[in-house]
């Protein structure tokens, strides 16, 4: 009677099988039964593959919004900058001075010029001194020895000796005097000779030009000039002081260009005005460098405020949000800008920025009514100064803000710090990880080899007794009777 074994299907598993199957022949004798390198692979695979993904994933969030930071400490940054031109008070006290006849003079004003209409009268313009020598033959040696020459108060020597004693020579040694205070030299060829021209680059009555020599009376003695000594040249322009009157007052200055006439005002003179007329300087705040400066401010905000909306906005056709949707430290620094934004400062009628032409539109940006900013800077400038750079400002309080977010103490500064660390916290914990499967892999390798060694001898032994068996002889049964 035979008998047959009745085998059980396996219950259908429910995750990937491991294949611990060799890739040599089972049936040999001492042959590998185990796969033991892929099996101890799938294994680690399998243990560290969820820890893995779920630290990759951790990263991946934390990389990400540590780029959103440096993008918010930058778009907050560039704003700040723009704050500088309107958050003091100094940034206002800006002048501008407007002449009504700028071929006669005209002027700048700094911090410390006062408003108001200023006549001017301009009788003469300074000038400087010009002398022209006799005539001397052109290529003629002059003579030698030394000359030297005075500017005002000041004076340098040049020695003329063969190699330079005509006059072209002795220009080139006077022009290349380190110590000149101001005397240029040339010479100017004329049908009667050559003449040596010295002009001085200085202008007023006290810059006056003298020259003297010490070879004796000699030849040098024709290029002498100064006071009783005046036949060796002919003065083409005189040494004077400009003269001319702001408000009715008289004053002399030995330049064109006066800054202690009137306070804070520079002037320009460029030429004596008509007898009996003045030019009018018109010295203001200047409204327009101000109304400038509120622009770039608008037109920063609004870069700004692009900026916060692609970090903390949410995409309703995508599904996706910004890297910092409803994070605090976004969502706290961008109320804060609001509140300053939409706060009101001193009690001028002009005590907001709606009230001077800087509005809100629908999409969070700001725009500038040009026509009311000019208006109200025009009208009231100080309350416009005011809004902005007083202790409690607008710009003021940005400025502050915005320090007190990228500030070593600050939310920003705190937050960067806290994503540091988790950074540093998932590297070690993917190191520590490394570390495991690696031990892992060893502890497992040596196990499966151990058994697959016992295998493989269990194998050899099979197979010996199944040739064992084979070799019996055959047991013959006794025929039936």
């Amino acid at each position: 009677m035979t008998t047959t074994a009745a085998t059980t299907a396996p219950a259908a598993s429910t995750t990937t099988p491991i294949s611990i199957a060799s890739n040599s022949s089972s049936g040999a004798a001492g042959g590998s039964v185990i796969n033991v390198s892929s099996l101890v692979s799938q294994l680690v695979a399998a243990t560290e593959g969820p820890q893995q993904t779920q630290i990759a994933n951790q990263t991946a969030a934390v990389t990400a919004n540590i780029s959103a930071l440096g993008t918010l400490q930058s778009a907050l940054s560039t704003f700040q900058k723009s704050l500088s031109s309107l958050s003091t008070p100094s940034a206002f006290n800006s002048e501008t001075a407007n002449s009504s006849d700028d071929t006669k003079v005209t002027a700048t004003a700094d911090a410390y010029a006062v408003s108001g209409n200023y006549a001017v009268t301009v009788t003469n313009l300074a000038s400087a001194q010009q002398l022209l020598s006799a005539p001397v033959a052109s290529a003629a040696a002059v003579g030698t020895g030394t000359l030297s020459l005075s500017l005002g108060t000041t004076s340098f020597s040049v020695a003329i000796d063969s190699s330079n004693n005509t006059l072209t020579g002795i220009a080139v040694a006077i022009n290349a005097a380190t110590d000149n205070p101001g005397i240029g030299a040339t010479v100017i060829q004329g049908t009667d000779g050559a003449h040596l021209l010295l002009s001085s680059t200085q202008t007023g009555a006290a810059s006056t030009i003298a020259v003297s020599e010490t070879d004796g009376g000699n030849a040098l003695a024709a290029l002498t000039y100064g006071p009783g000594n005046l036949t060796h040249y002919t003065q083409e322009a005189a040494a004077a002081d400009a003269s001319f009157s702001v408000a009715g007052v008289a004053f002399t200055s030995a330049s064109n260009t006066v800054s202690d006439a009137l306070s804070g005002v520079t002037l320009n003179l460029l030429a004596p005005t008509t007898a009996g007329s003045s030019a009018t300087l018109t010295v203001a705040n200047d409204t327009s460098t101000v109304a400038t400066n509120i622009q770039g401010f608008v037109s920063a905000y609004n870069t700004l405020q692009t900026a916060l909306a692609g970090l903390g906005n949410f995409n309703a056709s995508t599904g996706t949000g910004g890297p910092l949707l409803g994070n605090p430290v976004l969502t706290g620094t961008e109320n804060q800008i609001q509140q300053v934004l939409y706060s009101f400062v001193g009690s001028s009628s002009y005590n907001s920025l709606a009230s001077i032409g800087v509005t809100t539109k629908a999409d969070g940006s700001l725009s500038v009514d040009s026509s009311r900013l000019h208006t109200v800077l025009s009208s009231n400038f100080s309350a416009v100064s005011q809004l902005f750079s007083s202790s409690n400002g607008v710009a003021a309080q940005l400025n502050s803000t915005i320090s007190s977010a990228l500030g070593a103490n600050g939310a920003i500064s705190t937050y960067g710090q806290t994503l540091t660390a988790q950074e540093n916290a998932l590297t070690t914990q993917s190191n520590a990880l490394n570390t495991q499967m690696t031990a892992l892999t060893a502890s497992l390798t040596q196990q499966y080899a151990t058994l697959n060694t016992l295998l493989s001898s269990l194998q050899s032994t099979s197979a010996y007794l199944t040739q064992a068996f084979a070799s019996l002889p055959t047991v013959q049964g006794t025929p039936n009777a």
